[in-house]
């Protein structure tokens, strides 16, 4: 009997462990994010939309991005992985001197389901070093891979003076069957000021080819934008509790 309930104890201390290292990533669950985390979801000003792409720098569909975002003057925040930024890093210095934004997304794009603080610290440092070293500037924000957060990555990111922010908006474009009418369709209802929205610059983990759907989709989004009286631009300008001084660039109107 002791030994059974050594062993039922062992294993609710473990089910606690794995219950505690979870609890952050309810942020994720629309209620949570609505009311009870509007600025780690990324609701900002009211009369802003912050435009994010994540997995870059992708040699096949940023640079595509980067000319679109340069034809529709509207900049950008960019969730870099560490691994492609270590495989693409004149791509992380370009995006650097259009005058977009870096932010981390980690080193490899997966999610950290089982308690292990020092890993979560060592990967997010060398990730942030990496684009720091790169891109010449450190990143302010964090955004964890499919959006979930644990306890050990929030304490990572904490230690690291990173900024986590998710989103309130995607379209859905890493999907094989996205087009740049369906990505638009889907933004559409979650369109609104203060809203942060996810898109993607690269499908190293999305359907092959997706990106074109979202390369598609940008001159729709920023018309939408246009006819709401809404600016799209990066999270720097979002006004996000803690987070940098907008800048003075504004996006013009599409056309």
């Amino acid at each position: 009997m002791d030994r059974w309930r050594a062993a039922a104890l062992a294993g609710a201390a473990a089910a606690g462990v794995e219950l505690l290292h979870l609890a952050p990533a309810a942020v994720r669950l629309p209620p949570v994010r609505r009311h009870l985390a509007r600025a780690t979801a990324g609701h900002g000003r009211p009369d802003h939309v912050a435009l994010t792409f994540d997995d870059g720098p992708d040699p096949a569909g940023t640079p595509y991005v980067l000319d679109a975002l340069d034809a529709l003057g509207v900049r950008a925040t960019f969730f870099l992985l560490g691994g492609m930024l270590e495989r693409s890093p004149d791509l992380g210095r370009e995006l650097v001197a259009r005058g977009h934004e870096v932010g981390l997304h980690g080193w490899h794009h997966r999610s950290q389901w089982y308690p292990a603080p020092g890993r979560d610290l060592r990967e997010l440092r060398r990730a942030r070093r990496a684009i720091a070293e790169v891109c010449g500037t450190p990143p302010h924000w964090y955004r964890p891979p499919y959006g979930v957060l644990t306890a050990g990555l929030a304490l990572a990111a904490h230690r690291l003076a990173l900024r986590t922010v998710l989103w309130t908006a995607w379209g859905r474009d890493w999907t094989a069957g996205a087009t740049p009418e369906s990505v638009h369709r889907t933004l559409v209802p979650q369109l609104r000021g203060g809203a942060t929205v996810l898109l993607h610059d690269s499908d190293c983990t999305s359907a092959p080819g997706s990106w074109h759907a979202t390369l598609g989709a940008l001159p729709l989004l920023a018309t939408r934008c246009h006819e709401l009286g809404l600016t799209l631009g990066p999270l720097r300008d979002h006004g996000l509790p803690d987070g940098p001084a907008p800048t003075a660039h504004r996006s013009r109107p599409p056309g």
